[in-house]
């Protein structure tokens, strides 16, 4: 008998990025930190960074995975979980170089 196939659960994100001022993230797990320049956010995609000017969150709802950021957006980058071997200390060693 062939072995049944576990049902996969699709991994979906959005990222809306609007005139570089709002940013609106589907697929939030947990906000790991922020301040006014950098925003960490752990979502289903892995660990997603925001840079910017004067960001400060406007909502945000874990029920349905959903954040929103205002300010100077600059960059937006993903580091995958796997990659590293403890999250805090190697990420922010990648922020700070």
């Amino acid at each position: 008998m062939p072995e049944e196939k576990k049902a996969i659960k699709l991994k979906t994100q959005n990222l809306i990025l609007e005139n570089r001022q709002k940013l609106s993230i589907s697929g939030v797990i947990d906000v790991e930190s922020f301040n006014d320049e950098c925003v960490v956010v752990d979502t289903e995609m892995g660990i997603l960074i925001i840079h910017g000017n004067d960001l400060r969150i406007s909502k945000l709802n874990l029920d349905s995975s959903e954040l929103n950021i205002e300010g100077d957006i600059i960059s937006c980058e993903y580091s995958d979980r796997d990659s590293q071997s403890t999250k805090k200390p190697g990420l922010f060693s990648k922020m700070f170089r």
